[in-house]
């Protein structure tokens, strides 16, 4: 089977929390150097690096489109891949609102993206690999829920259900 590739667009909001947080990340260090003593401490250098340290880590775990090649969905991030297996996938379906109420458990709710651990009433514990939370395909696997949010959700869903023979969620 080819490879089926999907954006994975920003929504309006992780595009401000984003561009605040990324002055803030850069504008925070340049105003402690401006203000740096003389012999500055290691705390202070430590607080002067941990900003822009913390902003390239986020870049480096951001959602660029998601793939399905192989059984396997690929989450592309800049420069490598997440891969999960596909195996023991018993539901796919587009869901505008899986992820209203959700309590980040560890992970990133808004520098480029939201990824990582969440939950909710409506899901339970799941992982997220989202940039637009309207565009979100709940995916619900043998040991885990997965939520995705490519630019075509029905059409994803529709790819995934197929891919696993599956049948269409009635909701």
């Amino acid at each position: 089977m080819p490879t089926i590739a999907f954006k994975a667009p920003w929504s309006r909001q992780l595009q401000i929390i984003s561009a605040i947080c990324t002055l803030l990340l850069l504008g925070l260090p340049l105003f402690l150097a401006s203000r740096a003593p003389t012999a500055p401490s290691t705390l202070y250098s430590i607080a002067i690096a941990l900003p822009p340290a913390i902003l390239a880590l986020s870049a480096f775990f951001a959602i660029r489109g998601y793939a399905i090649k192989n059984g396997n969905l690929l989450i592309l991030r800049p420069g490598w891949k997440t891969t999960i297996s596909l195996e023991g996938l018993s539901e796919a379906f587009p869901d505008s609102t899986a992820m209203q109420g959700s309590v980040r458990i560890f992970g990133n709710s808004g520098l480029f993206g939201y990824i990582g651990l969440f939950q909710n009433q409506k899901l339970g514990r799941y992982r997220a690999f989202a940039t637009d939370q309207q565009k979100s395909v709940v995916l619900r696997l043998a040991t885990q829920t997965i939520v995705i949010t490519p630019d075509k959700p029905e059409r994803a869903a529709d790819i995934l259900r197929q891919h696993c023979q599956l049948q269409p969620n009635p909701n």
